[in-house]
């Protein structure tokens, strides 16, 4: 049977269905989420990671939850609605290399100033930078699930209101899915301060990721926010004895960041479009 005679046996509703606005904008991007939420539940929150340092379970945490359901799945997602026209290289926040090199530095040197002013670590900077590297994979998955892709479908759904409706409505639904992600990080320690805590970092880095539209400087934002939210709950110095490991995961989740980053770049045309 040829390859055209076994789409047309296809029900044409089947097809109107998988390309409605609603599936495509909505139901897919938060497919995506509820997959990445569980697989960081089972494979950090469950077995408490971040208190217990386990070496390779730090790896394969990485490697599944972060790269593969974090940031690989997205970017074909994502991708599909380029092509479709729904998002542009501006609504994602992959810009040119210059202007990330310029919003990272700038988003390093707010952080910085911040841990001058209050380390959540304490007085010892390096646990803080230990802390930073240890969360940033999480960071980076966490951005570009809950903007990159949450985020820019649900401005693309609605963006017949306008930017009024489009932007909080971004604001609004993904910094509850941010707060959510603390239950599957620390499903039991999570208290409704906890929660309330996580959902107004989400509204910040939701407000930063919409106005400066750019990936890498909102990854580095969020990490800082993590770092700040989750400090106290687990022992940063378990981690110092497999502190290549941390390193490690960190260096394989920036390169995979990098590639797609290129990948985009090289494909795609950056197009500076409204909101």
């Amino acid at each position: 049977m040829s390859k055209n005679s076994s789409r047309t046996s296809v029900p044409d509703w089947y097809f109107q269905i998988i390309q409605s606005p609603s599936v495509r904008l909505l139901l897919i991007p938060f497919i995506a989420y509820a997959i990445w939420l569980c697989e960081m539940y089972l494979l950090e929150g469950q077995i408490q990671l971040f208190l217990h340092p386990d070496p390779a379970g730090l790896l394969f945490y990485t490697l599944l939850c972060c790269i593969a359901i974090g940031i690989v799945i997205p970017v074909f997602i994502i991708r599909k609605s380029f092509i479709g026209g729904d998002v542009t290289m501006f609504h994602l926040g992959f810009r040119s290399w210059y202007r990330t090199v310029l919003a990272v530095v700038l988003t390093f040197l707010v952080i910085g100033l911040a841990t001058t002013l209050q380390n959540p670590s304490g007085s010892d900077t390096s646990a803080f930078f230990l802390a930073f590297l240890l969360l940033l994979p999480t960071g980076i998955a966490t951005v570009m699930i809950c903007w990159v892709l949450v985020g820019t479908h649900i401005q693309a759904l609605v963006r017949g209101g306008g930017a009024l409706l489009s932007i909080p409505a971004g604001v609004a639904i993904t910094a509850i899915l941010f707060g959510l992600s603390s239950k599957a990080q620390f499903p039991t320690v999570t208290t409704p301060d906890t929660l309330f805590w996580y959902i107004v970092a989400g509204m910040a880095a939701a407000v930063f990721f919409f106005l400066v539209r750019d990936v890498w400087s909102t990854a580095v934002f969020v990490t800082g926010e993590l770092v700040y939210l989750m400090a106290g709950w687990y022992s940063v110095s378990g981690w110092y004895p497999v502190y290549s490991v941390v390193l490690i995961s960190a260096a394989v989740s920036v390169g995979v960041l990098i590639m797609i980053h290129w990948y985009l770049s090289r494909h795609f045309l950056t197009i500076a479009a409204p909101v």
